[in-house]
């Protein structure tokens, strides 16, 4: 399903429901970044040529209508209006994927999926407990 199919079928649910979809989707979303950042390998001395804390500060949260940061892992485009995307990196931090995936020189150290997976279940059952509530108090 595309953006502009998915904007779509978004539109006609009622705005009740999108609203409780869309927090759950935001709180989900905050706690798959803070486990992520939690994952992030950190330099101890720069040695990188980054400060350290550079890749776990560049993993943010961007909301539905915005743009994820250029240079990011896990989004493109602007995010669906009722979505979250959760990425890693920046312009100052463009190889958060050489981390995760590691180089013929590095070794991965995954922290990306890692922490998309151990949350997926349970982001997925919040968004879906937040719409059978709204769609209950609605009725």
């Amino acid at each position: 399903m595309g953006a502009a199919e998915l904007s779509k079928r978004l539109k006609a649910i009622p705005e009740e429901v999108r609203k409780a979809s869309y927090d759950a989707a935001l709180r989900a979303g905050e706690r798959i970044a803070q486990d992520m950042r939690a994952l992030a390998p950190v330099s101890k001395d720069g040695s990188h040529g980054k400060p350290p804390g550079t890749l776990r500060d560049s993993i943010t949260v961007t909301e539905g209508g915005k743009k994820p940061p250029s240079y990011s892992q896990g989004g493109a485009g602007a995010i669906p209006e009722n979505a979250v995307a959760v990425t890693a990196g920046n312009s100052g931090a463009r190889y958060a994927h050489l981390v995760e995936f590691g180089t013929s020189r590095a070794e991965a150290q995954p922290y990306f999926l890692p922490a998309w997976r151990s949350n997926r279940g349970r982001a997925r059952r919040s968004i879906n407990a937040a719409i059978g509530r709204a769609i209950r108090k609605a009725r």
